[in-house]
């Protein structure tokens, strides 16, 4: 496999320059990958950042949006997918994709996050998660996790569930070479 789907979580908030450079730069990485991104659909704010970034680099866009955010879903995507829910949204987004990369975001990026976390601490998939920690974003986050390993919540090494990475090109590389991609 020398391209994958990577499903980026991410906020569809208008945030500043120190998130949005890079997001950009991650975007730039997996468009010149060849690799396709598999999102939320929307054409605002995080969303956009990335969805233009991956299209102007050359990447493949997968959108997967939800009725109620229809109105919001990129024009011009390689595929775009309306679910019904965001339960179904989550499905769809986790079954289109090889990889999964969780970029700064809010409460549903959370929920995707650790939807995505679950299902691997019980094996019900073994697709490469990365908490890219932009800015130092997910530092407490990043300490809960440790906390819930130190004091016997996790049944798996943190290390098997999720790989944090600072920058974006250590998140790409991540995946690339978890996937066999030299």
């Amino acid at each position: 496999m020398d391209a994958m789907n990577i499903c980026v979580f991410l906020s569809a908030a208008d945030l500043d320059e120190h998130y949005t450079r890079p997001a950009k730069e991650f975007a730039e990485l997996l468009g010149k990958g060849g690799h396709t991104l598999v999102w939320g659909g929307s054409d605002v704010g995080l969303m956009k950042v990335v969805a233009d970034g991956v299209q102007e680099s050359g990447g493949k866009l997968l959108g997967v949006s939800v009725d109620f955010l229809a109105a919001k879903a990129r024009e011009g995507a390689d595929e775009m997918v309306i679910a019904k829910d965001l339960a179904e949204r989550k499905r769809l987004l986790l079954e289109k994709a090889d990889a999964v990369v969780i970029m700064v975001g809010g409460t549903g990026t959370l929920d995707e996050a650790t939807e995505i976390l679950e299902l691997k601490k019980h094996g019900h998939t073994d697709k490469p998660v990365v908490l890219l920690n932009t800015a130092g974003f997910y530092d407490g986050l990043k300490e809960q996790f440790r906390r819930m390993e130190d004091e016997g919540f996790l049944p798996r090494p943190l290390t098997e569930l999720v790989f944090f990475a600072e920058e974006p090109v250590g998140a790409l590389a991540y995946l690339e070479e978890s996937q066999g991609i030299e």
